[in-house]
């Protein structure tokens, strides 16, 4: 390719909205353009970055025995339905009424597709195992858009699905996936961390997420150096930081509290109580239904573990009318001592806590003296809250550290959830009908492209790793109007495509520093400058971009070179 014919639009600035490195970037390097909020264009070279990270993973795929397919993006509602996910999955998904007013929805996951592939053309335990999987466009009606491609509302995704005849199958399938990210990842130039996570509106009985590392994560993994665990924030567990609020015997005692609202005010109140010695009661609505769940006043409720316990997905803070009119109070006066009607949830962390002070259900007033286990007795316990960085290992109990991370591969263990529900079985060895045990894996290809960014860059652009590059190397004549230096520059590229690399040839008429600097941006892992003093003694000039290493080679020995390097 060259340059002078290429589409490269560089950028010199950051893009004023851009927060993360790589949307920064990927603008000013002519990788994307946004087209609308979470809505992206691939430009030439972007695409071509993209389609090196999707040629790693379909050839992963294949090793494992995967067999590609194309399904669409376009779903009629009733496969949606007979999952049941058609009413528990929120706004996030995009819906939509044609001409005849069919329901339908733009795909953000083909669980449901594949399996009534799998219900109409697998009979017999003989036609498995199967592993199935595609590269397809996915649509998410994100809220918040953010982070360029990191977080759109369209975007690439390889997913696969696993169908065998019981969960020894599964387990091979899902080791399989497993070993095969590892390899993706570390082929793209990702250090991904796999973790515990939550299932969410998936479904299954277990799943693992690899995490990439970054500020420009919006999700955070919890890790304990010294045993090595590690989960996503809404799966991930800990011992809390202690806090000891004294026990006197007494029973509930209710007072005054005019005026105070929140768990910060009641701490400055006189007669009130610190953070940790007050009930927390948020009041949420589960499919229509309104639940309590208690947790101490300086801990967070993780909404996805309020999900799991539930086993919804259709969740949100019940309004105050509602609230006011099942339990007599609005927030900020709540509590779930004596409350029937409506199920409550404790929280671990509230274990043996006593002489706490939580809300009367009565405006202005709250009680103290509250024995969680005594007077919360009707409550279910649960992990419902976040981990917090002062907090110790669950498993060894020493120190946690809890880190942002880009969520980049997430692989389930699906079980029978959707071929119970959808009637996906087979004939077993015994002819016995049973369902299809299946596994899903997805991993997301723009954010394989976006977190390689975020790894791999410095303050002059990218450093591409040399597999998903877009160009291996540039091939950078320090004039044009040279005839020497333009003649040994497009034999040098000749020599390079001919053997196999992705070369780009700088044959611009502009000045060294314009095409050095654009070489950078984009990130080029290597250049080759054939400079008059180079070229007098039969060199060339070889520049590494990650360590910024220059040296002379022989003309000779550039393929030689870039084959030990690439």
């Amino acid at each position: 390719m060259r340059w002078s014919q290429s589409f490269i639009p560089t950028l010199r600035d950051d893009p004023a909205d851009a927060e993360a490195t790589s949307h920064k970037l990927m603008v000013r390097a002519g990788l994307v353009r946004q087209l609308g909020a979470g809505i992206y264009s691939y430009l030439p070279l972007g695409l071509r970055a993209l389609k090196k990270a999707e040629a790693v993973v379909r050839e992963e795929m294949e090793e494992i025995g995967a067999q590609e397919f194309l399904l669409p993006a376009l779903h009629p509602a009733e496969l949606w339905k007979e999952s049941g996910r058609w009413d528990a999955i929120d706004a996030t998904m995009f819906r939509l009424v044609d001409r005849k007013q069919a329901e339908l929805c733009l795909g953000m996951t083909h669980e449901e597709i594949f399996t009534s592939v799998a219900r109409d053309g697998i009979r017999s335990y003989r036609d498995l195992p199967q592993i199935w999987y595609q590269v397809q466009t996915k649509f998410r009606d994100e809220a918040r858009p953010k982070s360029g491609v990191l977080r759109g509302r369209q975007f690439i995704m390889k997913d696969s699905y696993s169908f065998d005849v019981d969960a020894a199958g599964l387990d091979k399938a899902f080791d399989a996936h497993a070993a095969a990210y590892a390899r993706i990842f570390e082929r793209c130039g990702v250090f991904a961390v796999p973790v515990e996570a939550s299932s969410g509106a998936m479904g299954g009985s277990e799943s693992t997420e690899f995490m990439a590392l970054s500020d420009a994560g919006e999700d955070w993994i919890v890790s304990c150096a010294a045993c090595g665990y590690s989960a996503n924030l809404e799966k991930a567990q800990s011992v809390p930081t202690p806090a000891d609020s004294p026990s006197t015997g007494a029973v509930p005692e209710k007072f005054a509290t005019p005026g105070i609202r929140s768990i910060e005010a009641l701490t400055t109140f006189e007669g009130g109580a610190a953070a940790a010695d007050q009930l927390k009661t948020l009041v949420y609505s589960v499919a229509g239904e309104l639940v309590l769940f208690c947790l101490r006043g300086d801990h967070e409720l993780n909404e996805v573990k309020v999900m799991e316990v539930t086993g919804r997905s259709d969740v949100h803070p019940a309004h105050a009318e509602e609230i006011k009119q099942a339990l007599g109070a609005l927030p900020g006066s709540l509590g779930a001592v004596g409350v029937e009607g409506q199920p409550v949830y404790l929280d671990f962390a509230l274990r043996g806590r006593q002489g706490m002070t939580t809300g009367a259900n009565e405006d202005d007033f709250h009680l103290r003296h509250v024995d969680v286990e005594r007077d919360l007795a009707h409550g279910e316990w649960a992990d419902l809250r976040n981990v917090e960085v002062e907090d110790r290992c669950i498993s060894c109990g020493e120190a946690i550290e809890v880190r942002k991370a880009i969520e980049v591969g997430h692989i389930f263990k699906l079980g029978l959830r959707y071929s119970e529900s959808m009637g996906a079985r087979v004939l077993n060895a015994e002819g016995k009908e049973i369902p299809i045990t299946m596994g899903s894996y997805g991993i997301g290809v723009d954010r394989i492209v976006a977190a390689a960014i975020e790894e791999n860059h410095d303050e002059n652009g990218i450093i591409w790793p040399v597999e998903i590059a877009p160009f291996q190397v540039v091939v950078s004549p320090l004039k044009v109007k040279d005839a020497e230096q333009l003649a040994k520059a497009e034999q040098i590229y000749e020599e390079l495509s001919e053997a196999g690399f992705d070369a780009l040839l700088d044959d611009r008429d502009e000045r060294p520093g314009v095409k050095f600097k654009d070489a950078d941006l984009i990130g080029i892992p290597f250049r080759i400058v054939p400079g008059p003093r180079a070229l007098a003694k039969g060199n060339v000039e070889f520049v590494e971009r990650a360590t910024g290493e220059m040296q002379e080679i022989p003309f000779a020995s550039i393929v030689e070179e870039l084959e030990k390097r690439a």
